[in-house]
């Protein structure tokens, strides 16, 4: 079974992160590659170096106006005076739940402050100079992985750093850029006829949810924790189904603060018993290990014995199945929770 990675996606180092207020070093930075890279590893599994597939598989899921002020925010932004670091922005516009904007951008907005405020989504995302060329190696990751598969390839991983579910169609928070699961499932469907995305990131996978939630052909369900009091706060409630020809294609399993393995494997295995009552004919994996107890932004305690067992029940499924890395921030967290996961795919996975 073979990874995909890029040293290009190391190249994205942020320095500000804001949490309750403060600015702190980010969770999110180049030290967990290493870490995972290292787990997978000896879980069995060789690095390969994805191709670059181009923009167009990017642009069947993300609008070409926010691809393009990814390109160009940092240059843009460091021409005003006294800029800082990072891109970060200081306004938002009130933009309700619609997605009418998302073809053809902000109105009337020119000036990069704004455009700023319109495209990123909170105050996680700093972009500095290697970040569009991470963020694009990243997507180029996550179709590698779904071009191995497309190939026969029964399983394969994409360590996608940075991630990607809290990415919409033209806009970036929660660490994530581009969305990789979503640009993975565009490009295997037509081989595939339907694609389930099962998210076990402790965080509700907002952007992906939104990118499908009127799709019949992409199956979105997430396993979480409770967001009335957590990120990503707004979206991942038990009675968002999906709306129009995506009714009953969302599946949202909240969990409240303290969730145990049994809640954890419990309501992993509801995710299971979904795709296959959808009948889906590949599966996307999104892979956080931040539900683990030791991670510093869990709200829940899970231990790694659960991911192992995680790891057995989708591998049962023996689907063709590509696992998107998103988040998980305890460096020694994510080294055990990820070899785990995958020592019990590969042992039930043919």
């Amino acid at each position: 079974m073979r990874y995909f990675f890029s040293d290009q996606q190391l190249s994205h180092q942020p320095k500000q992160y804001m949490v309750h207020g403060r600015i702190v070093d980010p969770f999110e930075n180049p030290n967990r590659a290493p870490k995972l890279m290292a787990a997978l590893e000896k879980a069995g599994l060789q690095r390969n170096t994805p191709k670059d597939y181009g923009r167009a598989p990017i642009l069947k899921v993300h609008a070409d106006h926010y691809v393009n002020f990814l390109e160009q925010a940092y240059a843009e932004f460091q021409k005003l005076p006294n800029a800082g670091p990072e891109v970060l922005p200081n306004v938002h516009p009130f933009r309700g739940a619609s997605d009418d904007f998302a073809d053809r951008g902000p109105p009337r907005v020119t000036g990069i402050i704004g455009r700023a405020g319109w495209y990123m989504g909170d105050m996680s995302c700093a972009t500095m100079a290697g970040t569009f060329a991470a963020a694009y190696a990243s997507a180029q990751t996550a179709i590698a992985g779904a071009k191995d598969l497309l190939s026969g390839a029964r399983a394969s991983f994409a360590l996608c750093r940075p991630p990607g579910h809290h990415a919409y169609r033209d806009r970036c928070s929660g660490f994530c850029y581009f969305n990789n699961a979503a640009i993975a499932a565009e490009a295997m469907l037509g081989t595939f006829k339907r694609v389930a995305i099962l998210d076990f990131d402790t965080h509700h996978g907002d952007g992906t949810q939104a990118i499908f939630y009127r799709r019949s052909d992409v199956l979105y369900g997430s396993v979480h924790t409770d967001p009335s009091a957590y990120y990503p706060h707004f979206a991942g409630y038990a009675d968002e189904t999906g709306a129009g020809p995506g009714e009953g294609a969302n599946l949202n399993l909240p969990l409240a603060f303290g969730a145990n393995d049994a809640d954890f494997i419990a309501a992993n295995q509801l995710l299971r018993d979904a795709a296959v009552a959808a009948s889906v004919d590949a599966l996307i994996l999104s892979a956080g290990w931040d539900a683990h107890r030791d991670d510093p932004l869990s709200k829940l305690d899970v231990s790694t014995d659960a991911y192992a067992r995680i790891g057995e029940l989708y591998g049962k499924l023996r689907l063709p199945t590509l696992i998107v890395q998103e988040g998980g921030y305890s460096l020694s967290a994510v080294e055990a929770a990820s070899h785990a996961f995958m020592t019990g795919f590969r042992s039930t996975h043919a």
